[in-house]
């Protein structure tokens, strides 16, 4: 693994990248509005000609979460796309035609938040609340600041128990809210394997997005695109899997953390950063 080092600001990186892959929650905001700086960081590092795609394991897609973003501060023009691992699954989901026999749309049990459907708008997906007659599980989001792993195993315990298969499209096991953190859409999808289903997940570290990431970008050396997170386990393990440096922003789930904890958690997911700053500053 990598020695990482210490950076002041992300000035400090200036002309070392084409490219940017940024995370959103941890990064530049939490559960209660953005971080201090972090619009003004973001428009400086834009205006240094790199580009810069926001890539955030949100199960909303891609749309939802440029406006959210605009509506708390920061400027659209500071990025260049806003890609999340809800648009990746939904491109997959429409590439796929999801439909039961007779092109009759499928039954689909969908975990989200604050009642949103839109990862099933366009597709050939019902929603049902019940999991007795759902032919595939969409997990999007957690409420887990809400309900209990308990309310979640007697959701999804039923389609499980029937091999129903499940698309996990937020890995995060651990959200940022207003309150604090609680369990993400990531642990909701373990709980289906452990009930006995099994899952296709969507989102970092896994490639599917970084392939879009950096389709969109043209391609680029992968030694010339930097990726900066707050999670070890999603961003940092999978700039690393995708050949990409990468930055650890000491914000987020990470805030607490102490650098034998972090040292721990490098050896865990077999992988450090290139460089780690305390929060996202210029």
């Amino acid at each position: 693994m990598t020695q990482s080092s210490q950076i002041s600001g992300l000035r400090d990186l200036e002309g070392r990248f084409d490219a940017f892959l940024i995370d959103q929650f941890g990064v530049l905001r939490d559960g209660r509005g953005p971080y201090p700086d972090a619009a003004a960081t973001l428009a400086a590092l834009k205006q240094t000609g790199a580009r810069i795609v926001i890539l955030s394991n949100s199960g909303k897609r891609s749309a939802e979460n440029d406006r959210r973003l605009a509506k708390i501060g920061f400027d659209p023009a500071s990025w260049d796309l806003f890609l999340t691992s809800g648009e990746v699954a939904w491109q997959i989901l429409a590439a796929e035609a999801v439909k039961g026999q007779a092109g009759h749309a499928r039954q689909c049990l969908l975990i989200s938040r604050d009642g949103d459907r839109s990862p099933l708008d366009g597709l050939a997906l019902e929603r049902t609340a019940n999991g007795e007659n759902a032919d595939i599980v969409l997990i999007a989001a957690s409420e887990g600041d809400t309900h209990d792993l308990t309310y979640y195993r007697n959701l999804l315990e039923p389609a499980a128990k029937r091999g129903v298969p499940c698309l996990c499209t937020n890995p995060d096991k651990i959200m940022l809210t207003a309150e604090g953190t609680a369990f993400g859409a990531g642990r909701i999808a373990e709980l289906y394997q452990e009930l006995g289903g099994t899952v296709r997940w969507i989102g970092k570290p896994l490639s599917d997005i970084y392939v879009s990431a950096l389709d969109f970008l043209g391609n680029p050396e992968p030694q010339r695109v930097c990726c900066i997170g707050d999670s070890i386990e999603h961003d940092i393990a999978g700039a690393a899997a995708a050949g990409l440096k990468s930055v650890l922003v000491k914000t987020g789930i990470l805030a607490s953390s102490n650098p034998q904890e972090l040292k721990k958690l490098f050896a865990e997911h077999g992988a450090s950063p290139d460089y780690t700053i305390d929060r996202f500053i210029w």
